[in-house]
């Protein structure tokens, strides 16, 4: 099992690499259209785009989302990169699955990143449906406590588990297992799916456990379903291709979940693609934005090349308010008055 689970990892990267089509480019966001101001009133250099995440400031509404983690140098080049870009411009980040350091002990030095990070958010991650596997609360602290975490991911990935060819698929009585971790653990539990969306009864669900932060991850972005079709035992099995498009888009996730603003937090993630997607998603609820896809390339070369990629997303989000008139993220959240029109 523990070099199945540390192989993985690799084995998504490089079907990434191969595949160009594991990013399934949605483009959910484009059928919103925002109303232009000619005269939007304010000074660009005026904007704020500071926000308040877990008790932190943050530069700007930007998570980079859960990627990777495992023995291999590659591996641990590109979390250390991340994680030095994430501290220089104040952005949050999410590790990838942790469940590979207690399968693989050499795996943990990948996740062993708040030296390189001091003073930003960090997010640990464990797959909620390892707790029918034997991971308990200690695990889950044990997770905090290497990445020295700001917060813990669940993740719920029912459809990659299914094509996964080693997948683990008992997803039955769980709520009841987030509920003991969500008041066990010393940081906030996060329920975050990898890219097929949260349904409103989902969320029903979280809240019943004390969940308050949820990461929608819709459709429309990178496909762990067609990711794991390449790891097929028969080649011929098209399972992950069939599945490869199913789920929530994230913008229709987000409006789904707006009746549980007055009850937990969301972030959005899954085909945000630039600054604008990123307005766009705060206008519909999240307050916070993921996104994974952007990073990888330049986290296998630099921290500087991560950085870049931040500023360009900075920069645009930033444009963009400025043409809607908002001077600040308070003002662009939610406010449903800024959509002209959809498609």
């Amino acid at each position: 099992m523990s070099d199945q689970t540390n192989d993985r990892k690799i084995e998504h990267i490089q079907a990434i690499e191969k595949d160009p089509d594991t990013d399934r480019d949605g483009r959910y966001f484009d059928t919103i259209h925002l109303t232009h101001r000619a005269l939007p009133g304010l000074a660009l250099e005026k904007i704020d785009t500071r926000i308040e995440f877990l008790g932190k400031s943050l530069s700007f509404p930007l998570l980079i989302s859960s990627m990777t983690g495992g023995d291999h140098a590659l591996i641990k080049k590109i979390n250390r990169n991340l994680a030095e870009a994430a501290e220089r411009t104040g952005v949050a980040l999410a590790v990838g699955s942790q469940r590979v350091m207690f399968t693989q002990p050499s795996a943990r030095e990948s996740f062993d990143l708040r030296q390189y990070a001091p003073t930003t958010v960090l997010l640990g991650n464990i797959g909620a449906v390892q707790l029918n596997c034997g991971f308990s609360v200690e695990e889950c602290q044990q997770a905090v406590d290497l990445l020295g975490a700001d917060g813990l991911y669940l993740h719920l990935n029912p459809l990659q588990e299914a094509i996964q060819p080693e997948g683990d698929t008992d997803f039955s009585s769980l709520t009841d297992k987030i509920a003991t971790v969500v008041n066990e653990l010393s940081v906030p539990v996060m329920l975050k799916e990898v890219g097929s969306g949260l349904s409103p009864q989902d969320i029903e669900s979280g809240l019943s456990a004390g969940v308050k932060w949820f990461d929608l991850a819709g459709c429309g972005g990178t496909s762990w379903s067609r990711i794991e079709h390449h790891r097929a035992v028969n080649k011929g099995d098209s399972l992950g291709i069939r599945f490869q498009d199913w789920g929530i888009p994230t913008p229709l996730a987000l409006k789904l979940a707006e009746p549980y603003q007055n009850s937990a937090g969301f972030i959005a993630s899954g085909g945000l693609r630039d600054g604008i997607d990123m307005v766009k998603s705060v206008i519909l609820g999240a307050s916070l934005c993921g996104m994974a896809a952007p990073f990888l390339k330049p986290a296998m070369e630099s921290a500087d090349a991560v950085v870049l990629e931040i500023e360009r997303l900075r920069r645009e989000f930033t444009t963009a308010m400025f043409l809607l008139g908002m001077p600040d993220v308070n003002k662009l959240f939610m406010n449903r008055a800024l959509i002209l029109g959809e498609r």
